[in-house]
């Protein structure tokens, strides 16, 4: 039996991951959402939404009185009775028909195009100010790009809803209503026998809805799919011209780029039937027109040649909506499958978020506690177990350990990216989940190991730790961080722009820019989360010297790759499996001659084996 090539199944994996990230809904069409998504319409209710609508109701109105004129008016009354003068009148009529048509419409376009963009900016900056409130959890369970799919795609998706859509299926609706009425006004009979054929088309339509929506959810799951495959092949280029993966990677991507493509062409060939049953219906209608409409008026007195005409205008103008609302009905459940996942992301609870009174606590000594503390990442298996820990304010506490140990779990339970599972974490005897949660962010700052460096200016990138600091106050930072001397030698200096994720900087550097962040915010808490393991021997003492005083007084919490940067920490704690094994001086450890003894010689021999 011929087995699989690894890259096969690589491939296999990743399309089942993508596939799993979207899946179509088999959902009826839902009206409470809808209504919700119309809610985004309320703060123009007074504004641009009745203007929109007046235009729209005029250019209406205009658009169902012309076939009068032309038909009863111009056939019955002026060609009828040779009226010469009321001639001139009915062209000057309908001239002013056709110009206030212009005018409303243009107004009817521009009002509704700018009500959809207003709309569409005030969705997406909800979505986008939501998603940054959420738990860091939300975050481990989906991937960057799905995320970014549901901001930009979902929401520009609804574009055309809201721009032509809505307004647009109310004139539609507005028009069939005007034109049935006027056709039963003129004549009944006439009206009963040219749309005889409409149950027979609504009941052929409605056999292709479900083809035709499942068509489409298919589509938006294979643009997510590329979307989400794009964003990350772009973030790991790096990783794939490393490994020499861009025939693989290419391949992937025709296989998605392919299946996109011919989904949508099978949307639009399962959309493109319904023109041709309203071309039917409209040739069947004008058919029974000429038909009975000449009889009646050759055998009854009820039907004149002005309204035989009037009725034809109206026909044809009656299966044009049709036909548009038919398009909108399945813009509508495009737009469904959007709102829906937008939604989704918009009914999410932030797990960390503060308590019904937080307790106000502004300044925060430093003083932590763990109790009892339970944690972890999957309700599965622990990441700590009944850690009890305390930290004295001021104090340089450091973290050490095997990878998984738990230590980046404690710095993360300080910062309260995550709550506790069991126990409590306290400062200065306060539960942090009853801290009021921005003031205690605000006293904490974290450097991690793999820093993030954001597009814009050197200057720009250490004021985010503070957005109100002054210059002088940024470069007092960087220099006590020991990023000065690298950035004088930029071209631009404070003021040279980094690119995306800080690309023309080193490793080293950037974490010098994070560090000086750090210490821009001035914390009362901070924690180096392997901070420094980027960093040369040499950055790393001039950091070290540079901040000895700045973190006097504060309380400071290291994890650290290399133990040779701790020996001067008040308490050194060392995990193993969520568990502490051993806490104390540097001193106390190396006599105890336990876990942490064999961390040093073990690491002492490597370095000098190198």
């Amino acid at each position: 039996m011929a087995t699989k090539k690894p890259e096969s199944k690589s491939l296999e994996n990743r399309e089942r991951f993508y596939y799993t990230q979207d899946r179509i809904a088999e959902k009826p069409f839902n009206w409470p959402q809808m209504l919700r998504l119309l809610g985004y319409l309320k703060p123009y209710s007074k504004t641009l939404l009745p203007a929109a609508v007046v235009a729209l109701l005029v250019n209406t109105a205009v658009r169902l009185f012309v076939p009068i004129l032309i038909g009863k008016v111009a056939f019955d009354r002026v060609i009828g009775q040779r009226d010469t003068h009321a001639l001139y009148w009915l062209v000057a009529a309908i001239a002013a028909m056709y110009l206030i048509n212009l005018i409303s419409n243009y107004f009817r376009i521009k009002l509704t195009n700018k009500l959809g963009q207003y709309v569409i900016y005030d969705l997406r900056k909800v979505l986008f100010n939501h998603v940054q409130k959420l738990s860091h959890r939300f975050f481990d369970q989906r991937s960057a790009g799905s995320v970014l799919v549901r901001i930009i795609n979902d929401v520009n998706s609804l574009q055309d809803l809201f721009t032509n859509g809505i307004v647009n299926t109310l004139m539609d609706l507005i028009q069939l209503i005007g034109i049935l009425v006027i056709m039963f006004t003129l004549s009944w009979q006439l009206a009963l026998a040219v749309l005889v054929v409409l149950p027979i088309m609504f009941f052929l339509s409605t056999k292709f809805r479900r083809k035709i929506r499942r068509a489409w959810q298919m589509v938006r799951v294979k643009l997510s799919k590329l979307n989400s495959h794009l964003n990350e092949s772009l973030q790991g280029v790096r990783v794939t011209q490393s490994f020499n993966q861009e025939v693989n990677n290419e391949a992937f991507f025709d296989g998605v780029n392919i299946e996109t493509r011919e989904t949508q062409n099978q949307a639009q060939q399962k959309s493109a039937t319904f023109s041709p049953f309203v071309e039917g219906a409209n040739a069947v209608g004008s058919a029974i027109l000429i038909w009975f409409g000449s009889y009646l008026i050759l055998n009854s007195g009820n039907v004149t040649t002005g309204v035989f005409v009037s009725f034809a205008f109206y026909l044809g103008m009656f299966w044009d909506p049709i036909s548009r609302l038919g398009q909108t009905y399945n813009q509508l459940l495009m737009a469904m499958a959007s709102s829906e996942r937008i939604f989704e992301f918009l009914d999410e609870k932030p797990i960390v978020k503060d308590s019904e009174a937080p307790v106000s606590m502004e300044h925060i000594k430093g003083t932590i506690d763990f109790e009892d503390v339970v944690f972890s990442y999957d309700d599965k298996r622990n990441a700590l177990n009944h850690i009890n820990l305390h930290m004295n304010a001021g104090d340089t506490i450091a973290l050490v350990g095997h990878t998984g140990s738990g230590k980046s779990t404690i710095a993360n339970l300080i910062a309260r990216f995550y709550d506790v599972t069991g126990g409590s974490v306290k400062f200065d005897g306060i539960d942090v989940r009853d801290i009021n949660l921005e003031e205690l962010r605000a006293n904490v700052s974290t450097v991690i190991q793999d820093t993030f460096i954001f597009s814009g200016t050197i200057l720009e990138n250490i004021r985010f730790g503070r957005p109100g600091a002054t210059d002088e106050e940024v470069i007092a930072a960087a220099e006590a961080a020991g990023a000065d001397d690298f950035i004088k030698q930029l071209s631009n200096g404070y003021e040279t722009e980094v690119e995306e994720r800080g690309n023309i900087l080193s490793v080293g550097e950037r974490q010098l820019l994070s560090f000086a962040r750090a210490l821009l915010a001035n914390p009362k808490i901070l924690i180096l989360d392997e901070a420094t393991s980027s960093i040369d021997t040499e950055s790393e003492l001039k950091i070290q010297e540079a901040t000895d005083k700045l973190l006097e007084g504060r309380t400071s919490i290291i994890i650290a790759h290399r133990l040779s940067t701790i020996r001067e920490a008040d308490k050194i704690i060392v995990l193993e499996n969520g568990n502490i094994l051993e806490q104390g001086t540097h001193d106390e450890l190396m006599v105890l001659g336990g876990k942490y003894y064999e961390l040093v010689i073990s690491q002492f021999e490597a370095l000098n084996a190198s």
